[in-house]
Formats: structure tokens, sequence, C-alpha cells
């Protein structure tokens, strides 16, 4: 409560100190909760420091008796206390523990074995709430446990730890067991009489800010019908039969929530909620970060609240941006870092280097110069202290604290030591990508099955996807910077090595920026057939993946002249299959049917088989769409005997890709010629092959036109579940299929209950 006042009365400590006559240590002590409550001469004191209403006072001065004990308590040893601020967001968590405390109180938590409390782990990193969410928690769950509710401040991050004794003592006394007991049973018994007391008496206990396991473990009560909930920036694994919580940062629904609370009414209503969304992306979401942001807008009434976002957008201030009088982020963060080994600070502040949002264990070797085994145990050491988030077999920095690390790497490495990581890192993210993408490639496929680049398994295709997919945001980084620096060679390698990929994940947003930049860098080294090479894969870019048809002739033309000019027969076929394909798009099907005929010649002639099968397949598209239905299945059937013939000499994804197209195509010819049952069966075999292939993208198609049939011979049940499929294959699909999915699933839905509805009414009418 009375940061709060201070914030908004835009008060530092060293201006309350001066206005009020209490120390400035003295008001820190109370803001931190290093003292329990004020006594009534310094409480009024503050009060008039800070010219309260006469409101305003009585509720400071209620606050400040509320938090004073009769009884003598060590200090960090307290009853809950009752002024909190707002609490917002955490329900799912806030839930489970009140479900794990209301069946302890029933007795459901005892497995028959006699009563056992219920010992709940809250970790996070710095920032998260931890302490918020256990003293809200304990005042909830208050009705429960009627013995009392304590908060021991463990003060895990402090030099030195309270003493195991005295902690124990106040807990006692915050439970009201009187001092002649104590005295009664000496030292040697205070743990005993610890023990005991709790056993028999229904409580909350807090341990607020536990440094380990260690620290923590005397105080857990071996039976009873009480709760313990531990709050610890570490994950405390080593404590067995607990109920763990991990905290990150809020929904960003949660996050909009709780600044909202930092406005009054007049102006909650005149805020854009778009201004408030940006200040909690800034914030990363984490509620420190957000309950600053918000004292910020309190203290500044005045202010236009797009004013701090404009504050909060560069990343190099962010973070003195989010310092409020003394309270600041990253003394939060430093108190965690200063605790770290000095392996583990350094991964920290190299991990600031990777641009991507996270890194594998494999990508952090590389940065720390460790042995991959050496490597995870660093960073399950940053793991441990809440300093890094992991999912699956990725690390990531929250975003504030990533900000933290890029000010720890500048002020302790030298330039030449960040350049060099940032280089290590870069070539070894190339290297891999270059292998990884030749996986599927004709003529190469995977790496011996012992072959490892740099700590990555790129044993099978699937495995190149894996990493290709994982790493994507970091190797793209690099590729870019490649690019400034340059390095064209590379930057070519890399686009080329890719091509065959693509097809692969068709939807990833990012391969018109690929193939410009390298049709760029092959101008820049002079090479004619390279240029026209990456021009066709940008025509395909913007023709399949972004459907821009016009644009995509244009990049085809050029690539058809450079291919003439250097006298490349398969570039000036490719160039044509691309134009036929943006022909076929806007509706010009005999200018298509013209072009796929002379790059079938031109394919032909220079021997490209993987060309010809894909003009064979573009012919029944381009028939089909225009009507010639026969002519359709005619070439649709073409293509099959060309792979029956061809097969041997075809790369197997890139066969089962061709096969997939041209099932789907026949599809649409069978249902034209009213061959329904056909065009089904057709679609799912290209459906197969896709899941067979991994082909999230086509599969997504495919599965939307097996639906949208399904849906129009009245077969809604199973159109639902096809709908279905196609929105569980989530990132990896055509997104914009995925939206039309779950929109016609909606559809269906309500659908069936207004037919329900129909049904009861009738019922009732009967």
């Amino acid at each position: 409560m009375l940061r709060g006042l201070r914030v908004e009365a835009s008060l530092t400590l060293e201006g309350l100190a001066e206005a009020s006559g209490v120390s400035v240590r003295a008001i820190g002590d109370l803001e931190r909760g290093r003292r329990g409550a004020p006594r009534p001469g310094t409480a009024a004191a503050l009060a008039e420091g800070l010219r309260l209403s006469d409101f305003g006072r009585q509720g400071l001065l209620a606050a400040a008796r509320a938090g004073r004990n009769d009884g003598y308590t060590p200090v960090g040893v307290q009853a809950v206390p009752r002024g909190m601020p707002e609490f917002v967001g955490r329900r799912r968590e806030l839930a489970r523990l009140v479900r794990l405390a209301e069946q302890m109180s029933s007795g459901q938590a005892t497995d028959g074995l006699g009563a056992q409390p219920v010992i709940a782990a809250v970790s996070g990193p710095p920032g998260a709430g931890k302490t918020t969410l256990a003293l809200h928690a304990a005042r909830r769950l208050a009705d429960h446990f009627p013995d009392g509710q304590v908060v021991v401040d463990m003060r895990g991050l402090d030099t030195e730890a309270p003493h195991l004794g005295e902690l124990m003592i106040g807990v006692l006394r915050a439970l009201r067991v009187p001092d002649k007991e104590l005295l009664r049973v000496g030292a040697q018994g205070h743990i005993e009489l610890y023990r005991q007391t709790l056993a028999v008496r229904r409580f909350v206990l807090v341990l607020d800010n536990a440094r380990d396991e260690a620290q923590v473990r005397p105080l857990l009560p071996g039976s009873g019908t009480g709760i313990v909930v531990i709050t610890s920036r570490r994950m405390l694994t080593d404590l067995e039969g607990v109920h763990r919580l991990p905290l990150d940062g809020f929904e960003p629904g949660e996050a909009t929530a709780l600044l909202s609370t930092f406005l009054d009414g007049e102006r909650a209503s005149t805020t854009d909620i778009s201004e408030l969304e940006t200040i909690a992306r800034y914030c990363g979401y984490l509620p420190l970060a957000l309950r600053l942001a918000g004292s910020w807008l309190a203290a500044h009434r005045t202010w236009p609240v797009q004013q701090l976002a404009e504050r909060l957008a560069p990343d190099d201030s962010r973070l003195q941006a989010l310092d409020i009088g003394d309270t600041r982020v990253s003394t939060a963060f430093d108190l965690s870092y200063r605790q770290l080994t000095v392996e583990a600070a350094r991964m920290f502040r190299m991990l600031a280097v990777p641009p991507g949002p996270d890194v594998s264990t494999a990508g952090a070797a590389q940065l720390s110069g460790q042995g991959l085994f050496d490597t995870e145990d660093t960073l399950e050491e940053l793991v441990e202290t809440g300093l890094l988030g992991v999912a699956g077999d990725r690390y990531r920095l929250h975003d504030l604290l990533r900000l933290y690390a890029r000010t720890r790497l500048r002020a302790e490495e030298t330039a030449g030591d960040i350049e060099y990581a940032r280089t290590a890192l870069r070539e070894w993210l190339l290297r891999t990508t270059v292998v990884a993408g030749r996986c599927f490639e004709p003529g190469h496929g995977a790496p011996s099955p012992t072959a490892s680049q740099g700590h990555v398994d790129l044993s099978s295709a699937e495995k190149g996807r894996e990493w290709l997919q994982a790493e994507g945001a970091n190797w793209l980084a690099a590729y870019r910077e490649a690019a400034n620096a340059d390095d064209h060679a590379v930057v070519v390698e890399v686009a080329e090595s890719l091509h065959w990929f693509s097809d692969q994940w068709i939807f990833w947003g990012h391969w018109p920026e690929v193939f410009a930049i390298a049709a760029s860098s092959a101008k820049a080294l002079g090479d004619t057939v390279q240029e026209a090479t990456q021009l066709n894969y940008l025509a395909w870019a913007r023709l399949t993946c972004e459907g821009r048809h016009r644009d995509s002739l244009a990049h085809s033309a050029q690539a058809l002249a450079l291919a003439e000019r250097a006298g490349d027969i398969s570039q000036q076929a490719w160039a044509y299959v691309y134009q036929a394909g943006a022909y076929r798009k806007i509706g010009e099907y005999a200018t298509a049917a013209d072009h796929l005929s002379v790059a079938s010649h031109l394919f032909a002639s220079a021997g490209d088989i993987q060309g010809s099968l894909t003009a064979l397949n573009g012919m029944g598209q381009t028939l089909s769409m225009s009507g010639r239905t026969e002519e359709s299945l005619r070439a649709f059937r073409d293509a099959l005997a060309f792979i029956e013939e061809k097969g041997d000499l075809l790369e197997m994804n890139s066969v089962e890709i061709s096969l997939a197209e041209v099932y789907s195509g026949m599809a649409v010819a069978f249902e034209k010629s009213g061959e329904r049952d056909e065009a089904i069966a057709s679609l799912w075999r290209a459906v197969d092959l896709c899941r067979n292939n991994g082909n999230a993208g086509l599969e997504s198609r495919h599965l939307s036109d097996l639906g949208t049939m399904l849906l129009d011979m009245g077969r809604s049940s199973e159109a639902r579940k096809i709908f279905a499929s196609v929105v569980s294959l989530g990132s990896y699909a055509d997104p914009q299929v995925v939206s039309e999915a779950a929109t016609r699933l909606g559809a269906i839905d309500a659908v069936a209950v207004e037919v329900d509805n129909r049904i009861a009414d009738g019922e009732r009418f009967r």
C-alpha cells in the first residue's frame, strides 16, 4: 500500500523521506516487507508526507495496525498480510491450489495412511509473481485452514540465510504458541515442538523466496492437515511428493487486465486496448514489469498511454524505462545472476547472441565452446535458477531477460569475443542448413547414419526436416547476416540446398525473401545461370506460397530471359512451367497449355525427368480447369504411367509429391464427370501420400478439398472430422485453409445444434 501511494504521489524514496521525516531505509524496509509494520507515529508521519485525504490516511493507519503483531516475531515471519496488490490472472494455478486445499480439508489427500500435508512448489523467473500468487492463495484458503496463515521470508537470495531455529520460533509464535511453552522445551526441543504443532494445526505456511531444497526441507511438516506453499526461482526438483506450479509470463488478456487496474474510470474508458496490448508485449507479459508499467501510468495520469509505449519501444533502453523509484526489473534479475557459477554466468550472457527466440544444446555449445555434455549441465543450471525456460529440447530466455543478458554481455565480454561467438554460431547454422537441406535433393539424400554435423543428428530426411524447422528463425537470421556481409557464394549455396526442402514447408512465410536474396547474390557474383535459377524459385514462391500470380509472372519472365542468354535449357523450361502455373491461376488456360507444351520439349531435350513429370501434371491440371475433363484424365494417366516407367530415376520425396498432385487433380476431374466415389478415393490417396511425406502444407489443401466434397454430398459428420484434422495440422499447414476449415467446423456444429433443438421442440410438442 505504501509503495502504491508513494508512486501515485510521484515521490521518490528520498522525496517521501524528506516530506515525512522517516528515513529512506525505514521506508524501503517497509515497502519490501523487511519490517512487518510501522509504529503509529511513523505511520502518521508517512500519511502526512504523502498528503493523504482523511479517507486515505485512515486506510494507511488501518493497514499499519493490521500488520502489527502483539508479540515478538523475527523479521521475515508474519501473518499473511491483509493489504495486498489487486490480484489478476493465474486462474489455473490458483484453482489448483484451492482444489488441493479442498481435498485436504475433506480428507481426500490422506491416501489412507494418516493426514499428510500438501506441499506445493511455485517456481519461475524473477518477476513472475510467485509471491503474489502464494500470498493471495493463502488468503483464499483461510476458511479451509483457520488455525493460521503464516508467511516466512526465506531470503534465499541474500548472502546470509536466516537461522533455521529463529524461523521455527517465528512460525510457532505466529501460530500463537505461548512463550512459556517455548521456554519449557528449551532450544533443543524447538524442532520437535515445531513438528508437533504443525501436525495438529490446520494452517497455511508460505515459505517465500527459498534458496534451495536444503533450506526448506527442515521446515516441511511430516504430518498434519496443513498446506505449505514454497516459492523459489529454482525448480527444487529434489523435493519429493511436491505439487509443482511453474510460472512464466501472463497470458496477453491477463496482462492487459492488470494494466487496466492502474487506470481510473474515465481514462480506462477512453484508452484503446491496443495501446495496453503494446505495453504488455514490451513488458514480455512479466507481472513485475507490468506492475511497474502500471505504476508509471498511475503516477502520470495526464499523460497519454501511448507515451509509455513509446518509452518502452527501444530495446536498448527498455529496462531503464521500467525503473520506478528504487524498484527495477534489472535488480530482480541481478539477484539471480550473481548466484550463478562462472560457466553458467557466461552461458547466460552468450544466450543474448542467437538471433532467434530459442536455442538448442548444440547451438549453445557453439556459443560457449563447451562440449555437449558440459553445455547441457550449464543450461540446466540456468533452468534450475529460473533464468532460462525450456520446451522440449529447446531453451529460451524471456524477452526482458534477453535484454538483461545483452547488457551483461556488453559489460563483461570483449567485442572480439562477442564477434567470435556470433561468427561461430552463424557458420555452424549455415553449414548445418546446407547438409540438412540436401537431405531432400535427388542425388544427395541424408548423410551416413553415423555422420554428425556439429552434434546434430541428420541421419535421415525426417531428422533434417526437424532441425530446419526448429532452427528456422536462427538460420534465416544467419542467412541475412551472410547477405549483409556480401558473402554471396554462401548465400547462393544455402538457397540452392533448400530448394527441394521448400516443397516440404510451403507456408513457412519466408521463401520469397530467401530466394530474392539469393537472386541478388547470384547477380553480384555474375552467375547468370544461378540468377535465373533463383528467380525461378522466387517465381514458385510468389505463386505457391503467396498466390501473387502477376508478380510470379514477372520473376519467371526475368528468369527466362537470363536462361536464354546463358543457353541453359533446363531453367528455360522451368520458367515456362512457372509461367504456365500463373496463367492457369488467372484463367488464361490456352496460354498455360502452350507454355507447358514448350516446357515439355525443353525438358525432354535437357533430359530433365522431374521437369517432364511436372509438365505432364501441369497439363492435366490446366485441361481440368478449362473444362476438358476427359483430356485431363488422359493427361493424368499419362503422368502415372510416366512415374511407373521412370520411377527408379526419380527421388522418392519428389515422386510422392508428384503422385499426390496427380491424384488431387484426378479427383477434381472425377467430380466434374459425376464420379464422386472415384474422386473421394483419389483425394484420400493424395492425403495419404502427403502424410507419408510429412508435407503438412499440401495435406491441408487436399484434406480441405475432401471435406468440401463430403459436405456437398451431405456427409456432414465425415466432413466435420476432416475439417478438424485440417485445424489440428497447425502452423505447418496452409493458414488460409486452416482458417476456412475452422469456420466450416463452426457452421457444421451450429447446424447440428439447430437440428437438436428442433427435435427437442418436436418432442415437447408431441
